[in-house]
Formats: structure tokens, sequence, C-alpha cells
């Protein structure tokens, strides 16, 4: 019998391998890199979300010669850079087979397959051994898991001692009281309710792990949504989808920014370390 990860697992990878999303995410959001970007600079989505993933490699330092797995993946575009100029060795761990593809033929257009590997696999059941990487990396990905706290414990199991998670999660409020206020964000995602920077704090806390730093960067939660929606209305006619499938697009990423508006979402940037 199918279980409620099971199901939550299958619903994400027929969402991100289906042909309008795989379209989307390549044309609209970025092509590489698919998550909340960080917009002090610039208004372009590639742009500000590769600063997302420039921001995060200074804070996790030196991985020259380390172990780093990427979980939820998407088209690779963190591993690449974390491989290519910063000389990490990168597993990506991914659900969708669609994006898992597109990786890999983009990190054989770069030259690094050498030191980009792509695993097919949910992240709420590693298909590595204990204490197997030196660091882990995830973006905007660990929301669409229906037990997080597997992930996170699958995370505990494969680092080793002195390991740095560093990531990113779209989440709701710590102050959040009426969860039905984000019912339509939690129907789009198919899932009860998101993350908060408690519940990282806490579940993190009991695996064994060490805050270093949390980035607040709330704002840039609306300000990617926003922009992502009007990049959409100003491209619509360059994505081989239905007017239907578009319009649902549109008002998804209105909900994101109306809950962002009511200070009822957040957004940053989460950097923890295993303890020895």
């Amino acid at each position: 019998m199918a279980t409620k990860t099971d199901q939550g697992v299958a619903t994400a990878r027929d969402y991100y391998d289906s042909e309008e999303a795989d379209n989307f995410y390549h044309t609209i959001w970025g092509g590489e890199d698919i998550h909340v970007g960080l917009y002090q600079n610039t208004s372009d989505i590639r742009e500000a979300s590769r600063a997302t993933v420039e921001r995060m490699a200074g804070r996790l330092g030196n991985v020259q010669g380390k172990s780093l797995l990427d979980i939820g993946s998407g088209y690779g575009g963190a591993a690449r850079v974390m491989a290519g100029q910063h000389g990490a060795k990168v597993t990506c761990l991914n659900v969708a087979v669609v994006e898992n593809a597109r990786n890999r033929e983009l990190t054989k257009a770069a030259g690094l397959s050498d030191k980009v590997e792509v695993v097919d696999g949910s992240f709420d059941d590693l298909p590595f051994g204990d204490e197997s990487f030196d660091a882990a990396w995830s973006q905007d990905a660990i929301l669409h898991a229906p037990d997080r706290v597997a992930v996170l414990e699958e995370l505990a199991r494969v680092l080793r001692p002195g390991a740095d998670f560093i990531f990113t999660d779209p989440m709701q409020a710590d102050d959040l009281r009426d969860e039905s206020d984000l019912q339509p964000i939690y129907d789009r995602i198919h899932l009860p309710n998101l993350a908060s920077f408690g519940f990282y704090r806490r579940e993190l806390g009991r695996l064994g792990f060490e805050e270093v730093e949390i980035e607040d960067h709330s704002a840039q939660l609306r300000n990617h949504y926003a922009r992502v929606a009007e990049e959409l209305k100003a491209r619509r006619c360059d994505l081989d989808a239905s007017d239907a499938w578009v319009e649902r697009m549109l008002t998804g990423l209105g909900h994101w920014v109306n809950g962002a508006d009511a200070g009822k979402l957040t957004w940053g940037i989460l950097h923890f370390r295993k303890k020895g």
C-alpha cells in the first residue's frame, strides 16, 4: 500500500517531470537555478538566483576536494558552481527524472561530469552510507517533502561529524496563528503546512546540529515570486503551455506574493553544523 510519503514523492515527480513545468522553469524561472533569488543588486531572475548560490558558497567556505551532497538539486546550477569554481565533488540527488536528464546534459557541456554525479532518488530515503559527505546543500526543495523530519534525519545520518548543512526554504512565519491563511499554498504543494525557522532550529538541534547562522531574507521571497509572475506575463507566448496552465501558475505565484505581503511567509539562508 502506498504511504503518504510515497504519494507525496510521486506528486512532486509528476509535477516537475511535466512538459509544462520543465518548459516554465527552464524558460522563465532561470534555466539553471530554479530557486528564490537575492535582488539587492539586480532585477534579473537569473542574476538574482545565481546571487543566492554565491552567497551560500561564501558562507560555506573552502570545499576544495570535499564531498558535497545537493538534495533537490533541480537542473544542477549550484552543483556546477560548487564543482567548477570551488573544487567540490558534488552528488546531486533529485526526484525529477526530466530535471536530472537536463542536469546531466548541462554538466557534460560544462566539462564537469567527473566532478558532478546525478542520482535519481528521494531525499527522505537517501541511497548513501552513513557519514558519506563532508557537507550538504539544498535550495527551496525541502518544503516539498511529505515528511521533513525524515529528510533531516537522513541528512544527519549521511553527514560526517563537523559537516556543514546550508540551505534555503520557503517557510511559514513562526508566529503564524491560523495556518488556514496559507491554505491556497498548501493546496498547491499538496501538503498540510510549511516548515519555519523554529522548526529547523528545533529538529536540527535534536539531531545534533549547532546553529551557525540564519540569515533572514524574507523580503526576497516576495520579490522573487513577483518578478517571476511579471516575467511569465511578459513572455507567456514563449511557453509551450496552455492559457489555462499559465493562469493557474499566475494564480499560484500570486498566493506566494500575498502571503509574503501579509507577513505570513519567511525565507532565508540557514547554516547548521553537525557536532563532532
